[in-house]
C-alpha cells in the first residue's frame, strides 16, 4: 500500500493542480494525475492524505477517472478534529465526508486528529472528549473507518481508544509515528497486548523493527517517486499476527 500527501499547487488557498507534496512545501514536480497514471499499473492500494479541503474535490475527480483500473483498496485520510498538542488546522469534517462519500460511498475513511509531541514535557494522550466527538461524527457513517493515532501518545490513551474501536466492528486503528518521536520497545509491546484491531503500524524504523520480541518486519523503499514524502510499504508483519483489515485490505501478512 502506498501513502501520499496531496495539496493544491500554491498551498492553502491555491488554485493549481493537485500535487504530491507535504506542507510547508507548496510545489512539486509530481502531480496527482501523473501519480495515479503510474499507480494503476501496480498492484498497490493507495492512501491519499489531505491537509486542506481545497484539494479534496479536484483530487477525487481525478481518482474517479481511474477507479475502474485500480486493483486494490483506496483509503482517504484527513485530520478532522483537534487532538493532543495539535496546532495545525483541521479539515472541516462535514464537508470532507460529504464530498468523499459523494464520489466513493464505499471507500475506507481514515479520520484522525491533529497532534503534536514535545520531547521536554509530559505529552497528554487522546482524552474522552476527543474520542467521543469522533464517535459521534462516525456514528452515521456506513463505511469502514480507521483512526490514525500517534504511537507516542497511544499508551496514555488505551482506555479511550479501546472504547472508541469497540463502538463498531467497522472501526480499527492505524498507528503511526512522528519523525522525532521517542517511544520504547515496551510501548510497542504494550500496544500489542491491549489492541486487537490495529490496522497498520507504519514508519517504525530500526532498531525497533529488528527487535526479536516484536517480530515487526517492514520493508520501505524511498523515494518511490520524485517527491520525497512518498513511502512504499511492500511487506509488513506485525508481531507475527495476520490482521483482517477493512474492505479486505490484506497487505499485512505473517512472516
Amino acid at each position: 500500500m502506498i501513502e501520499a500527501d496531496v495539496l493544491l499547487r500554491g498551498g492553502k488557498g491555491g488554485n493549481g493542480d493537485p500535487i504530491m507534496a507535504h506542507p510547508p512545501e507548496t510545489d512539486s514536480d509530481n502531480t496527482l494525475q501523473e501519480w495515479l497514471e503510474e499507480i494503476v499499473n501496480t498492484d498497490k492500494g493507495i492512501k491519499l492524505d489531505f491537509k486542506s479541503l481545497e484539494a479534496v474535490r479536484p483530487s477525487l475527480e481525478l481518482l474517479e477517472h481511474v477507479k475502474q483500473r485500480l486493483r486494490r483498496p483506496v483509503w482517504i485520510n484527513a485530520d478532522i478534529l483537534p487532538g493532543p498538542n495539535g496546532s495545525n488546522a483541521v479539515v472541516d469534517a462535514k464537508v470532507f465526508l460529504d464530498t468523499v462519500t459523494s464520489f466513493f460511498p464505499n471507500v475506507t475513511l481514515s479520520l484522525g486528529w491533529t497532534t503534536g509531541w514535545h520531547p521536554d514535557k509530559h505529552n497528554k494522550g487522546y482524552d474522552w472528549m476527543m474520542v467521543k466527538e469522533m464517535a459521534q461524527i462516525c456514528s452515521t457513517l456506513s463505511q469502514p473507518v480507521t483512526f490514525p493515532v500517534r504511537a507516542a501518545l497511544l499508551r496514555q490513551s488505551v482506555s479511550e481508544l479501546c472504547w472508541l474501536i469497540q463502538q463498531s466492528d467497522r472501526y480499527s486503528l492505524t498507528v503511526w509515528t512522528g519523525k522525532e518521536d521517542v517511544y520504547s520497545v515496551e510501548d510497542l509491546l504494550y500496544i500489542r497486548e491491549n489492541f486487537d484491531k490495529i490496522a497498520l503500524l507504519k514508519k517504525i524504523l530500526p532498531p525497533y523493527c529488528s527487535n526479536s520480541k516484536l517480530h515487526c518486519g517492514i520493508k520501505v523503499h524511498l523515494p518511490l517517486y520524485r517527491s520525497s514524502n512518498l513511502w512504499q510499504i511492500s511487506a509488513i508483519s506485525i508481531w507475527g499476527k495476520h490482521l483482517r483489515l477493512p474492505q479486505q485490505n490484506l497487505f499485512i501478512k505473517n512472516p
